[in-house]
């Protein structure tokens, strides 16, 4: 006997067509959450926020040099003779460098001093000889005026009691006119030859002259030694013996001894992180693991518009014993300091020359946009003032495949 049809709407159907509506339901759950799981996330290498010590600092590379250089030339042309320092030898204020051929000058000293000699000779002359004999001759012209004189009144009166012509009145009167004129020249003699008069202001003016031309030649001799004008190191010799020199032309180039100083020009950007007093760390490049201690002494208040750079010098409280002039070094100079900062990779911070920098914050295992407020930058690192906290784990800026929302499996780098 056949059995009956089961209903369409029988109690069996219905269950059977519920249970498979739940399993497509869970199924379309299962799909929308797998994404979410932890599994399904993408796997990133983060960078860690952390707490600790950041330096700011600005590092240059540049080379020692002195503040200032002492050039020498010669003030004469002649011949080398001698060259009596080498370079990096210590010199000694008053020091002889050079010596010229100096037979010529020594033959012009001799010259000089021969014709002070002949002058100062001629001045005494006439204090001692000169004057003496004008003076004698006075008297002497005294003498003959007074006879002349006399001789004169005789004529005259026998002229006029008939004894004596007319015509040897008038040779009288002559011998008188003579021999005053001959006393006047006379007392002009003597005051010329007395102190003041002008054979003995000729006679002084002849001597300082010839003192004068002296003074001159020892000059002259004197530029033949060229001698080190202060204390110092000699850098450079571009002159040896037999050489020709001339004024103008270079010989020698030495460095004043003084306070060791680093003269470096630093892009001008970085001139209002610059000061006065900061500390710095060097090291050279032919001794890279040798680092000494400098400090910011002199900041140009002018800017090198070529360049664009400033000039800073740099005083180093004690050089090392292999320091040398011209030597590459590299300086790092601390322009700030935090003992205990929010510091992140540099690499980490989003547009961190605009406006409002931000950063990729992993939260909950998702990348969230958080903007930050930056402080001091050193060494590959970035303080941030707001925005993060110690702990945190931030997305670098290279993995730009992640953006903000998506889910992120952090991997320790």
């Amino acid at each position: 006997m056949a059995s009956p049809a089961t209903p369409s709407g029988s109690p069996d159907r219905r269950s059977r067509l519920l249970r498979v509506g739940i399993v497509l339901i869970a199924a379309l759950a299962l799909l929308a959450v797998l994404p979410a799981l932890p599994l399904f996330a993408e796997r990133v290498v983060v960078a860690n926020v952390d707490e600790g010590e950041l330096l700011q600092s600005v590092v240059v590379s540049d080379k020692v040099r002195s503040p200032r250089r002492v050039e020498l030339g010669s003030q004469i042309s002649g011949q080398v003779v001698q060259v009596l320092a080498r370079e990096g030898d210590a010199l000694v204020r008053g020091q002889a460098l050079i010596q010229l051929d100096d037979e010529e000058l020594q033959a012009a000293l001799a010259q000089a001093a021969a014709s002070v000699a002949q002058s100062e000779a001629r001045l005494a002359q006439v204090g001692e000889l000169a004057l003496p004999l004008a003076r004698e001759s006075v008297r002497q012209a005294e003498a003959t005026l007074v006879q002349a004189q006399k001789q004169f009144e005789r004529t005259r009166e026998l002229v006029a009691r008939g004894f004596y012509s007319q015509t040897q009145l008038d040779e009288a009167r002559r011998s008188l006119d003579v021999a005053r004129s001959q006393l006047h020249a006379a007392r002009l003699q003597v005051g010329s030859g007395e102190p003041g008069g002008s054979d003995e202001r000729l006679a002084r003016l002849a001597v300082d002259q010839a003192r004068a031309s002296l003074a001159l030649a020892r000059a002259r001799l004197a530029y033949a030694r060229i001698e080190a004008p202060v204390d110092g190191v000699l850098l450079m010799r571009g002159v040896e013996p037999g050489d020709a020199v001339q004024p103008g032309k270079l010989l020698m180039t030495i460095s004043p001894l003084g306070v060791t100083e680093l003269v470096a020009q630093i892009d001008e950007k970085n001139l209002e992180l610059l000061a006065l007093g900061q500390a710095a760390r060097v090291s050279a490049d032919a001794f890279p693991a040798r680092r000494f201690d400098a400090e910011i002494s002199f900041i140009s208040p002018v800017i090198d518009a070529l360049r664009g750079s400033v000039e800073v010098r740099l005083r180093v409280p004690e050089p090392p014993d292999y320091l040398r002039e011209d030597m590459t070094v590299s300086i790092d100079i601390v322009t700030a300091r935090r003992e205990r900062a929010i510091v992140v990779p540099a690499d980490t911070v989003r547009d961190a020359g605009g406006e409002q920098p931000w950063v990729l914050v992993v939260r909950d295992g998702v990348a969230r946009r958080q903007p930050v407020r930056a402080g001091l930058h050193g060494d590959g690192r970035v303080e941030i003032l707001e925005g993060v906290v110690a702990g945190e784990q931030l997305v670098p800026a290279h993995e730009d495949t992640i953006g903000e929302g998506d889910r992120v499996r952090p991997l320790a780098g």
